[in-house]
């Protein structure tokens, strides 16, 4: 019975201890995307200018990213702390808005692979919305976001390549 509950104790402290593991990776995470604060220029894989603002808001619990592109409305997306992972909310011009959300793998984070959970105002599957976003962090000065927009099954990939205004 004493092995047992040394066994159980174990178990349960191992995994309190993995779950602060993955809460710590999640918070380093959110502090990267809290670092990117600024203006930022850049490309989309047309070639055409594109540019983001990135903002601590909420008491800097979350993050606002408002992108601009030619020829669009802005795209206004929210990044917040979710447990083990980072979610974000996507506020599209074509009115809906995509839930997603990524788990980083450790601490030391490089790229991040949000998923797509959900979608206000998105009443089927069929209609435009982005499905998948992966931003990479590729020093304090540059970022590369790769979005996927699924319309109708079939995914469109818009690429854009940032520098951080000085």
């Amino acid at each position: 019975m004493k092995r047992m509950f040394c066994v159980l104790l174990l178990a349960l402290s191992a995994g309190a201890f993995g779950r602060a593991a993955t809460d710590d990776a999640a918070k380093s995470a959110f502090q990267k995307f809290q670092d990117l604060a600024g203006d930022w220029a850049g490309k989309d894989n047309a070639g055409m200018d594109v540019g983001t603002k990135f903002e601590k808001v909420a008491g800097g619990t979350a993050v606002m990213e408002t992108l601009n592109m030619s020829g669009m409305e802005e795209m206004v997306t929210l990044y917040n702390v979710d447990g083990d992972g980072i979610a974000l909310v996507h506020y599209c011009p074509t009115n809906n808005q995509p839930r997603m959300r990524a788990v980083p793998a450790s601490a030391d984070v490089h790229e991040l692979t949000f998923a797509f959970q959900g979608a206000t105002n998105l009443p089927d599957l069929k209609i435009g919305h982005e499905q998948k976003m992966v931003i990479q962090f590729q020093d304090h000065d540059h970022i590369v976001e790769h979005w996927t927009w699924r319309k109708n099954g079939e995914d469109t990939k818009m690429i854009y390549t940032f520098t951080r205004k000085r």
